[in-house]
C-alpha cells in the first residue's frame, strides 16, 4: 500500500508530519481519528482530523497536496442529501 506524508494543523498533532495510506483513489481518508489512551485506565479520548487542501500552485491553479486540520468538535456525522427527500421541518 502507498503512503504519503502528511503535515497535521492544530490539535496535538499541530506541526507533525505523519505518513498517511493511501486509498484506491491515490487520496488521504477525508477524516483522520486519533484515539488517545487515558492515564487513569479510563475511556480513550478520540481526536479528529478533517482533510484540507494543502495549497494551489500560483500559474495554473492545481492542488498541491493535502493537510490535516483539527476538528475540536468531532467528527462530523454524515447524512445522504436525496434529491426527493424533503427538508425536515423544525417541529
Amino acid at each position: 500500500m502507498k503512503s504519503e506524508n502528511t503535515p497535521f494543523r492544530g490539535g496535538p498533532l499541530d506541526g507533525r508530519v505523519l505518513p498517511v495510506l493511501l486509498g484506491p483513489t491515490g487520496h488521504p481518508p477525508k477524516w483522520y481519528e486519533v484515539p488517545v489512551p487515558d492515564a487513569d485506565g479510563g475511556p480513550a479520548t478520540v481526536y479528529a482530523y478533517r482533510r484540507a487542501p494543502a495549497g494551489y500552485s500560483k500559474r495554473l491553479g492545481l492542488q498541491r497536496g493535502w493537510v490535516y486540520e483539527y476538528a475540536p468538535g468531532g467528527r462530523e456525522r454524515f447524512t445522504p442529501k436525496w434529491p426527493w427527500t424533503r427538508p425536515r421541518s423544525g417541529s
